[in-house]
């Protein structure tokens, strides 16, 4: 109890310290007037922040390093557990998803909530009993194998690292636009906040920086929506009136349906697409043909001695052309198709499964509850998150963290669908409709800096802004919030060091999770067991350093969108580890051979099916497989996961039953 008076003392200081430290930003801009050095401040006052957590933190304990000295209050854990999950593609991700796709988006919510659920009937108070340092440790001792345990090394390092490139990808782009530098520098500036937050002192650091950083990042999602919605007559609690707004949106949404600006924006798209579609069905003369064309241009104005420009310009597109026909096929198919999506009608946000015929609603249908499935499932497997409850007291105070995740959680996604509808409001209001020659400054500023995340062009010619003109990347919907509603440049630097604190929480996670179960579950039990604990702290402090400057070099590489690959890493977790760790609970008849089996069928499906269908891969390996059911690659875990189930309880129903130590030992976990 003196601990929890003591931590509330703290965190409630350091509340009102930060809250004080806006307040004093804000008054400075207002006096001064905005400047990039807001931008600064806000994302390095917190690190250092952090830094300093981390420090005092700080530990060569190998319990402490581990699981915090199982000392942490459900509460605390609870807000720290919520951090851990509210990640970069949580705070950056989703309301610009439920802006863009809205309904749809809403699998997103329902699925990583209601994983919580799972979390605490199946999962969290059983491994907390048996109170192992890892997941693949936990499995490892269920089946007392170390080919189990192994097996489950590959699956957490899998879905985990995937998990930690989406963030650090994150920490990219807050850096890009608040500091102006480049995105590869901005992922190796980010790489120093999450290393000071977890290589000195583990999971007690990571525990007590996590808990600072959810009071940062709920406090970027609160403010800033609710001054918004005060400014548009919602009041200061916009999440129990803003359907008065989302009335209007829909209003909105008819009116660009039947305009007829719009019809003509949406014809001229698909006279474009019609064109690449030319081009596809002329391969290989067209693209014979056009790199001729490139080549003969480029070699015309070099013997001329042409201008400079226009030769750098030919070189950048003949560099940029398609190497070869396939790949052509494949960059031409995608073209059209972008060019077909934004040539369709707008979606009003309140319709379910949007589709031209039946076949199609019921394929969309399918699609949202795959991937609501999985979702679920996945929260309920994914590594970093189940060994933040071996942290607690006690089985009960496991099951009490669990609800106070639920709760952290839930007061953040009620509030993402409010930000969503009321920047839709504002782009509707305030944008479509208005020359190109009034743009508002915020559009020519994000513009400048990243010109891919939004793009507006004048596709008709008429010098008018029109909702099929614009085209915003929804990573931007969040970060850009505060500058398209105009509210002080403040309130973007606190978006940014929220997000920075979702990012960074996440990645210290993860980043823990995958250097504790090399150290700890390859190095002490399959290498060295007579390792001491000292050694085996400094061995997990090295790969922590080794793991995550590997996972910065390959999120420099930008190799997908953030939402999808955190969506990757939940097919992952939930097809290698939800059937394997699910059945080791509460069938007593799982063998280790199942176990093996069922994680290895699960985790082939699930990785054959996204490598043979998502985009960025079949453009690599040049193989192009077919989509069962219409599904999504993001949703693969709906294959992999029944295939680990049956797989694992086909094989250990013609294996022999397990012995009685076993058996004892699974009693003893289910009777916490």
């Amino acid at each position: 109890m003196k601990l929890a008076h003591r931590l509330i003392r703290s965190y409630a200081l350091y509340t009102l310290g930060f809250l004080a430290f806006v307040y004093v930003m804000w008054r400075i801009e207002v006096a001064t007037g905005p400047g990039m050095w807001i931008g600064y401040v806000f994302l390095f006052v917190p690190i250092a922040v952090y830094a300093v957590i981390g420090l005092l933190s700080r530990t060569s304990d190998l319990v402490e390093y581990y699981v915090a000295g199982r000392r942490v209050p459900s509460f605390f854990n609870g807000m720290a557990t919520a951090a851990d999950w509210l990640s970069a593609a949580s705070f950056i991700g989703l309301a610009g998803s439920l802006y863009a796709s809205g309904y749809d988006g809403l699998a997103y919510m329902m699925g990583w909530t209601g994983g919580y659920c799972l979390v605490a009937f199946l999962l969290a108070p059983y491994v907390r009993k048996l109170a192992r340092y890892t997941i693949p440790d936990f499995l490892g001792t269920r089946f007392s194998s170390n080919l189990v345990r192994a097996l489950a090394v590959l699956a957490t390092i899998l879905c985990s690292f995937v998990y930690l490139v989406a963030q650090i990808q994150g920490v990219g782009l807050i850096a890009t636009r608040f500091i102006g530098v480049d995105f590869a520098i901005g992922i190796f500036c980010g790489l120093a906040g999450i290393l000071v937050c977890s290589f000195l002192g583990g999971m007690r650091a990571v525990t007590w920086t996590q808990v600072a950083q959810y009071i940062i990042l709920i406090a970027a999602i609160l403010i800033p929506v609710s001054l918004i919605a005060h400014r548009d007559g919602l009041g200061w609690l916009p999440q129990v009136e803003y359907g008065n707004v989302m009335q209007r949106v829909e209003a909105f949404e008819r009116e660009v349906r039947g305009a007829s600006a719009e019809a003509n924006v949406r014809d001229e798209y698909r006279r474009r697409a019609a064109q690449w579609q030319t081009r596809l069905e002329t391969l290989p003369q067209s693209y014979l043909k056009e790199k001729t064309q490139l080549v003969e241009s480029l070699a015309t104005l070099r013997r001329h001695n042409g201008p400079l420009r226009d030769i750098d310009s030919l070189e950048r597109e003949l560099n940029a052309f398609p190497r070869d026909v396939d790949t052509a096929r494949m960059v031409w198919t995608r073209q059209r198709d972008d060019l077909l999506e934004r040539a369709a009608p707008p979606v009003p946000m309140n319709e379910p499964f949007p589709a031209n015929d039946e076949a199609q609603r019921r394929n969309h249908q399918r699609n949202f509850l795959s991937l609501l499935l999985c979702l679920s499932l996945g929260t309920a497997s994914l590594p970093h998150i189940l060994t933040r409850y071996n942290t607690t007291t006690s089985v009960a105070s496991a099951r009490r963290s669990v609800g106070w995740t639920l709760f952290f959680v839930a007061l953040f996604y009620l509030t993402v669908p409010v930000l969503a509808v009321l920047i839709k409001f504002e782009i509707l209001t305030h944008l479509v409709g208005q020359r190109f020659d009034d743009l508002p400054h915020w559009v020519m500023q994000w513009r400048r800096i990243e010109p891919y995340l939004i793009n507006i062009a004048d596709v008709n010619g008429d010098g008018v802004v029109r909702w099929s003109d614009i085209q915003m990347q929804p990573d931007m919907v969040v970060l850009a919030a505060p500058e398209i509603a105009g509210l002080p440049y403040v309130m973007s630097g606190l978006v940014a060091s929220g997000a920075l604190a979702a990012a960074l929480s996440t990645a210290d996670g993860l980043l823990l999770t995958i250097s504790n179960v090399l150290s700890h579950d390859v190095y002490y039990h399959m290498v060295d067991p007579q390792a001491s604990s000292q050694r085996r702290v400094t061995m997990s402090k090295i790969l922590l350093l080794g793991v995550a400057l590997f996972a910065s070099y390959v999120a420099s590489l930008n190799a997908g969108n953030i939402l999808f690959l955190v969506g990757a890493a939940f097919s992952l977790a939930a097809s290698s580890l939800f059937p394997v760790l699910v059945l080791g609970v509460f069938w007593k008849r799982t063998t280790r051979l199942g176990a093996v089996a069922g994680m290895i069928a699960g985790l082939t499906v699930c990785v054959y099916y996204i490598v043979s269908t998502y985009p960025f891969f079949t453009q690599l390996t040049g193989f192009v497989g077919p989509r069962w059911f219409g599904i999504e690659p993001i949703s693969s875990g709906v294959f992999g996961v029944p295939a680990g189930f049956l797989v694992a309880i086909g094989v250990s129903l013609f294996d022999r039953k397990p012995d009685a130590y076993t058996v004892a030992l699974v009693d003893y976990i289910r009777h916490p």
